[in-house]
């Protein structure tokens, strides 16, 4: 924790809003998307739909293939703890939709589906979409399904194996905007990037959660952005984004939301 809020202060000191910033790709992103103030009616069901986990009283048996848990000593955890305690937050699950609406992503990829609210985020961006999210826990991925079903996203398609096994056996298909949260650890963030950066277009945008995780997630953010395909990288502190859009000169910035 001494961490984050160390590394939270540091980036409150170099970072802005929209005011100077001279890529007119990024100012139209942060002032049309990031604070687009909006109150969009697919945000009532994304609230419903939290609010149904946090209140929910079930509990599943979780296999835990990342870094583990900071907050659960066991793996039998509630849904609306889970939900709670590691789930995205309403700000960002909105700003994930926007992100998807923004672009009018069509092929979207998530690792690490979790109780899928980021998921329901992206699938109801774009009704018209193609959601993929990969969950290795079986248990969380039947729960996360049973409420995909229940608020009616079928456009989501949920595939219960490792990133890993996903990824051997996709090999060709080109993603619009891929969604990163699984595993904080450096080596397999950036094994995870080497993968997907092939598999990303001129348009694609790649979002890495939690870079400011440890100092090892931190040191790969850091990479990732020095990467010579990458142009474009945004620093939100808890999420960071990348962009391979040749056009444009190698820039990066850090963004207040």
């Amino acid at each position: 924790m001494y961490y984050q809020i160390k590394s939270y202060l540091k980036f409150l000191k170099k970072s802005s809003n929209q005011h100077g910033v001279h890529s007119p790709f990024v100012y139209d992103l942060i002032t049309k998307c990031f604070y687009d103030k909006t109150r969009y009616p697919e945000y009532t069901n994304l609230t419903a739909y939290q609010k149904k986990l946090l209140k929910s009283s079930e509990s599943i048996e979780v296999t835990d293939f990342g870094q583990g848990s900071r907050v659960f000593t066991s793996n039998q955890r509630k849904v609306s703890s889970i939900a709670k305690n590691s789930g995205i937050s309403f700000k960002r699950q909105r700003l994930l939709f926007r992100l998807v609406r923004y672009f009018n992503s069509e092929n979207i990829l998530e690792l690490g589906t979790s109780l899928g609210l980021a998921t329901a985020a992206t699938a109801l961006g774009n009704p018209l979409a193609q959601v993929k999210t990969i969950e290795g826990c079986s248990n969380t991925a039947k729960m996360a399904q049973s409420y995909f079903n229940k608020f009616q996203l079928k456009n989501i398609s949920v595939h219960t194996e490792t990133f890993e096994q996903f990824f051997i056996e996709n090999t060709s298909e080109v993603y619009d905007l891929i969604y990163i949260d699984g595993n904080h650890n450096k080596e397999k963030t950036l094994n995870y990037f080497e993968i997907l950066q092939k598999r990303a277009s001129n348009d694609t945008v790649l979002i890495f959660d939690d870079i400011y995780w440890s100092p090892k997630m931190t040191e790969a953010w850091e990479a990732i952005k020095m990467h010579p395909k990458v142009t474009v990288s945004i620093d939100t502190f808890y999420w960071g984004f990348v962009f391979f859009r040749s056009e444009q000169q190698k820039q990066h910035f850090n963004i207040r939301l």
